[in-house]
């Protein structure tokens, strides 16, 4: 049994689901699959930093999985014959994070990446066994900061949350290094040769050193987009990867379409962000948007979707077809359809200097980071659907006190009955209603608000540190200019929302009309939060984005 040394499993049965062993019938089906090599003790089967790391069998003697550090190593797991070596990084097409050497001799199956990508979509009984594991594993080690990352940050700034945020829901792991805090801060400054204006500050591998980073170049040091190949022309480009764009690629892949994904931050959209959704169908505990984004993205992998990550759609070329999708910095992707998934962002509350607090006392989603950064203070989310109180009952755990203030006298019309009952009776939410901000103060930081009661056009002020807006939503339809119709506040329309005018403004030049989810372009389909009407329900985004496939099909046999 693999012995994860330096870890604290939780619970024997997450151990053992996590370091499964094959059985004897599970590594003969493998053979066909790989090749078995005599190895010898000391010998290193894959580094960190490698990319394309095969799939080890072992099948006699002993292996190691280390961390390697500045000075020495850090121990991980060892495995003894019949476990196998890997994690989610294999079917993510992502570097290795670990070092795997064998402490004995030994014999082992290795399996090419690729290979490997077959055994999962074909064998179901195999593939259970591993996708299990690989998750695991992955879990362990963000729960550890067993990675290949140090983020060196302070509260004080704000690209040091988003530079946090962007790793956590993108699940890499990493250690953090709190430089208002840690005594050794100063030494790892130096070391590295950063000032605090550098700060963000995230080390990468050990040796390359990036102040304050776009997401993007974050991504490109840590080779999320290795894989991804704009050269050929694709069946479907999927922009936006939250529940709508991340069932679309999960079904445009399982049915054999050549699909890929453009993210501008983080698979899981708006969605991602929510702390637990509890009226998502098949999960009557709940499950966090992270987790549920988490499974998606693995699952549209593991079928062969390509995901890339920090990549913005900048502009659409609809003049001809094949469509030309405009990649930001990165060149161009030719498709024959395409599904819009862009979602929408919050709307920012009218306070002129909005802008100073963000990421520092002002946030737009409410994950584990932010709930660590308000633990035991009084704070205020602003909005009244689904996502301000989803937040609003998720910080209340560690709060001392949430205020929820809304512009309307209730949240009957806006919010889910379980949420509305959740925020009446819990102790710890007062919700203040026909109230907004009109003010914020502070120097560095967020220190005070000021909210007026629009009743009484009463203004009072709180020394409150931490506010979180989950305000009505704008769609993300700036790159669609002039290419698609769109409804007067910019979502797009589709279907029967379309009428003559617009498909005579956009070219249209098709006997039939518009399928259900298709926009006023031939084969360009809009899902989820973007269009226009849309059911703003995870579970409607989910089944949006499959049923766009489903056009897709009927898209590609006409054309």
């Amino acid at each position: 049994m693999a012995d994860l040394t330096t870890v604290e499993v939780p619970t024997q049965d997450t151990f053992d689901r996590a370091f499964p062993k094959l059985t004897t019938a599970h590594i003969e089906r493998l053979r066909r699959y790989g090749i078995v090599h005599e190895v010898g003790r000391g010998e290193i089967l894959f580094e960190q930093g490698d990319v394309n790391v095969s799939l080890f069998v072992l099948l006699d003697g002993k292996m190691e999985i280390v961390q390697p550090l500045e000075k020495g190593e850090r121990a991980i797991a060892d495995h003894d014959p019949g476990e196998f070596t890997g994690e989610v990084n294999m079917l993510w097409n992502r570097r290795s994070l670990v070092r795997g050497r064998m402490i004995s001799d030994g014999r082992v199956l290795e399996i090419p990446q690729e290979r490997l990508k077959t055994v999962i979509q074909t064998d179901a009984d195999i593939s259970e066994v591993l996708m299990r594991a690989f998750i695991l594993r992955r879990l362990l080690l963000i729960q550890h900061g067993f990675g290949d990352v140090v983020v060196l940050g302070s509260r004080h700034l704000a690209g040091t949350l988003r530079v946090r945020e962007f790793l956590g829901r993108n699940g890499h792991p990493y250690s953090y290094v709190d430089l208002d805090r840690d005594q050794e801060a100063q030494q790892m400054l130096e070391r590295f040769n950063v000032t605090i204006d550098d700060v963000p500050v995230l080390i990468c591998r050990g040796d390359a050193v990036l102040r304050n980073p776009s997401n993007e170049e974050i991504a490109k040091c840590l080779g999320f987009n290795a894989s991804i190949t704009c050269g050929k022309v694709r069946d479907v480009v999927v922009v936006g990867a939250g529940p709508s764009g991340l069932a679309a690629a999960v079904y445009a892949a399982s049915e054999g379409l050549d699909v890929v994904v453009l993210e501008t931050k983080a698979p899981g959209g708006q969605a991602g962000s929510s702390s637990r959704i509890e009226n998502y169908l098949g999960f009557p505990t709940g499950i966090s948007g992270q987790e549920l984004a988490g499974r998606a993205y693995t699952q549209a992998q593991k079928f062969g979707a390509e995901i890339a990550i920090a990549r913005s759609a900048v502009k659409l070329r609809c003049d001809r077809q094949p469509y030309v999708v405009e990649i930001e910095g990165s060149g161009t992707i030719t498709t024959r359809s395409v599904v819009i998934a862009t979602g929408a962002a919050y709307n920012k509350i009218k306070v002129a200097n909005l802008p100073q607090f963000e990421g520092k006392g002002v946030y737009y989603g409410a994950t584990y980071i932010e709930a660590q950064l308000c633990s035991d203070e009084e704070l205020i989310v602003v909005g009244g659907g689904n996502s301000a109180g989803q937040a609003a009952v998720y910080l209340s755990q560690t709060a001392a006190k949430v205020y929820m203030l809304v512009r309307s006298r209730g949240l009957a019309e806006t919010m889910s009955k379980y949420l509305i009952r959740r925020i009446e009776e819990n102790p710890k939410i007062e919700l203040l209603t026909e109230t907004e901000i009109v003010g914020l103060a502070g120097e560095d930081m967020l220190e005070q608000v000021t909210w007026r009661d629009n009743r009484t056009g009463e203004a009072s002020v709180h020394k409150i540190r931490h506010l979180f807006i989950m305000t009505g939503a704008a769609p993300n339809t700036q790159w669609l200019k002039d290419c698609i119709a769109l409804d007067e506040r910019g979502f797009v329309k589709t279907g029967h929302d379309l009428d003559p005018k617009d498909l005579l403004s956009s070219g249209w030049n098709l006997p039939r009309q518009p399928f259900l989810l298709e926009t006023s372009l031939p084969g360009v389909l809009a899902v989820g939060d973007v269009r226009a009407n849309n059911v703003k329900r995870v579970a409607s985004a989910v089944g949006e984005g499959s049923i766009a496939i489903h056009m897709v099909h009927q898209v590609l046999q006409q054309s």
